[in-house]
């Protein structure tokens, strides 16, 4: 394994991204190899946490390579819709969960069609995305619609009014702002094997003190290079936008991770961000306050302050 930059002596330590760079240094540095799902392997620990403050602006948006923040808030912006098909994401060149309907559609014809193609034919045609499209229950369905049960006298049981879980977090920190009851849970036990990724970002609680809304998120499955820059934003995008339909402002961000890994084939990323040092405070602006936590746009955030490094790729793990 090739040596990285230590960054315990640097003397610019106070930039909140530092606490990123330092665990993807102890990972893989220091992290149990294992053997995963993907087969391709990890370095990993277990149990991880970063606090970021969110006053004046300020987001867990990272400026030692660029994160596509739009790419993350459309996302956002889709889980909170309720959809479970990807074409919505598609027609909006975002091809986050593109991978996975693509594995099964290659796995069950035979086609070794590109993912752009793919995608293409996912947007122009309807009856192709709905066969082929579909995520199952993914996060944005147990948010916004968790299925209900009602027994019956007769012993079975029916459908019962899905469960707005966002609406309803909304509701009770405007009512009941002390309350410990502030949670949006995606891992549905019942329904994880009709899904077609588990949830990763599986719990979020929200807490008021002072005025001010924290957040606390779990992330049961972590992948630190690629996936975390784009998880850290869009927690805190969701609390952002929480506290603005609340009337609070934004508080700690705060994120815990259980499996927390880097993939092995991801070293060339790692030790190339790794070799570089953050700089510069990016802030969020939302620019309009929506009458729903439902009802924000793509154009409503506008990022300011924001000139990262250049990107860093890597492959994906399906």
């Amino acid at each position: 394994m090739a040596s990285v930059q230590t960054h315990s002596d640097s003397t610019a330590r106070k930039h909140p991204e530092w606490q990123y760079l330092d665990l993807m240094q102890h990972i893989w540095e220091s992290g149990s190899e294992r053997v995963d799902r993907t087969g391709v392997g990890t370095r990993s620990v277990f149990g991880a946490m970063l606090r970021f403050d969110l006053a004046d602006g300020q987001m867990p948006l990272l400026t030692t390579k660029r994160v596509y923040w739009k790419t993350a808030t459309r996302e956002m912006l889709w889980f909170l819709t309720g959809d479970t098909n990807i074409r919505e994401l598609c027609r909006q060149n975002v091809q986050i969960w593109t991978d996975w309907p693509l594995d099964t559609y290659r796995r069950e014809t035979g086609d070794e069609i590109s993912r752009e193609d793919f995608s293409a034919k996912i947007v122009s045609d309807a009856a192709f995305a709905e066969r082929w499209g579909e995520l199952g229950p993914v996060y944005g369905k147990q948010w916004v619609d968790w299925p209900t049960y009602q027994y019956q006298a007769d012993g079975s049981y029916r459908k019962g009014p899905g469960i707005n879980q966002v609406a309803e977090v909304v509701e009770s920190l405007r009512n009941n702002p002390g309350s410990r009851r502030h949670i949006i849970e995606g891992w549905n036990v019942a329904q994880l094997d009709q899904m077609a990724l588990p949830p990763c970002h599986k719990t979020y609680q929200f807490h008021v003190a002072d005025g001010k809304l924290n957040c606390a998120l779990y992330q049961r499955s972590c992948d630190v290079a690629l996936g975390l820059p784009f998880n850290l934003w869009s927690a805190a995008l969701l609390q952002r936008m929480i506290a603005q339909q609340t009337n609070l402002q934004p508080g700690e961000f705060v994120w815990m991770g259980g499996d927390t890994h880097l993939y092995l084939n991801h070293g060339e990323l790692v030790e190339e961000q790794l070799a570089r040092e953050p700089d510069g405070a990016p802030k969020l602006v939302i620019t309009r306050c929506p009458d729903s936590i439902f009802d924000y746009t793509i154009d409503d955030f506008v990022v300011e302050d924001y000139a990262p490094q250049s990107a860093l790729k890597a492959p994906i793990a399906v």
